[in-house]
């Protein structure tokens, strides 16, 4: 994975740029682009200093707050379909994505299994889609 670069070189950077050199000169002296001495040399002079911000971390989970609700609702409905899931969500005034659901639901492990017994039934009537269920 990418790493940045390391303050050491950042703060050299952004000292040979405060002497007086052009950021050019400055980027081919010490092998880096003309784009990072300028956006460190900007960075120094909002911030104070060249340092990086951090890299990864988790994201905030989307649905944290409604876990109960879901999990209230899957109970009561087992053939919920996670569209129909994020429709109820949107009602309440909370605006998710199917993918936003789904990954809800991988985190707090409810596998969503297709209904073996009526996909076959469903095929043979044409069915565009299977219906789905929660586990």
């Amino acid at each position: 994975m990418v790493r940045p670069y390391s303050l050491d070189l950042r703060e050299r950077v952004v000292a040979a740029v405060e002497s007086g050199q052009s950021c050019r000169a400055v980027a081919e002296t010490f092998g880096v682009s003309v784009a990072s001495v300028v956006k460190w040399s900007q960075r120094h002079r909002a911030t104070g200093s060249a340092a990086p911000n951090p890299m990864g971390g988790k994201r905030p989970v989307l649905l944290a707050g409604q876990r109960a609700y879901i999990l209230e609702r899957i109970e009561q409905i087992p053939e919920i379909s996670l569209r129909a899931l994020a429709a109820e969500l949107k009602k309440r005034g909370i605006v998710v994505s199917y993918g936003a659901v789904w990954s809800f639901g991988h985190r707090e492990r409810l596998n969503f299994k297709k209904n073996r017994a009526g996909a076959c039934a469903q095929r043979r009537r044409g069915a565009a889609h299977w219906r789905m269920r929660f586990f």
